[in-house]
């Protein structure tokens, strides 16, 4: 009786999952939350016949996409500038690329960044137990924050309170 007990609470732990936002697969059959969007009602156009596609146009459902985004995320959608850059940030974006910019940056970012997750996710001894490719892959470069706390402490640097560390 006390092996069947244990048995199945071990059995009922394992179901349950801890991946949270790690994993961002879609893993149901209906929508992707973030894809969908508010717009307006649907109406029927004067033709029928879909028009010519127009690079760097504007699109019917959104008109004012980066606008939006800006405006979600606090700022001023007026602020924007139509070179992409206000003056008050040219000297910032100046000195950032002062060494040069590549223009494959992220394509190169994205290749070197897979070939690192597979090499870190070959050598993960323990992967078939709970597998959490995320935390796997970048846990040797995760930041100790309290080791860096007290770094900038003992350097006189004036630091914000944090809560105490857990034993």
């Amino acid at each position: 009786m006390r092996a069947i007990a244990i048995f199945a609470a071990l059995t009922l732990s394992a179901c349950g999952g801890t991946d949270g936002l790690r994993d961002l697969r879609s893993t149901g059959a209906g929508p992707e939350e973030f894809t969908v969007l508010p717009v307006g009602p649907l109406t029927i156009p004067d033709q029928l016949t879909l028009p010519p596609p127009t690079p760097n146009g504007t699109n019917i459902t959104d008109p004012n996409p980066i606008g939006d985004a800006v405006a979600a995320l606090g700022g001023r959608p007026s602020a924007q500038v139509a070179g992409g850059i206000p003056a008050q940030d040219a000297a910032l974006v100046a000195a950032a690329g002062r060494n040069g910019v590549d223009p494959a940056i992220r394509q190169e970012l994205a290749v070197a960044d897979a070939q690192f997750r597979g090499g870190a996710a070959r050598f993960n001894v323990l992967s078939f137990l709970r597998p959490d490719r995320y935390f796997n892959a970048y846990a040797g470069q995760a930041l100790d924050a309290y080791a860096t706390l007290d770094a900038y402490r003992a350097a006189g640097i004036p630091t914000p309170s944090a809560p105490p560390q857990l034993e």
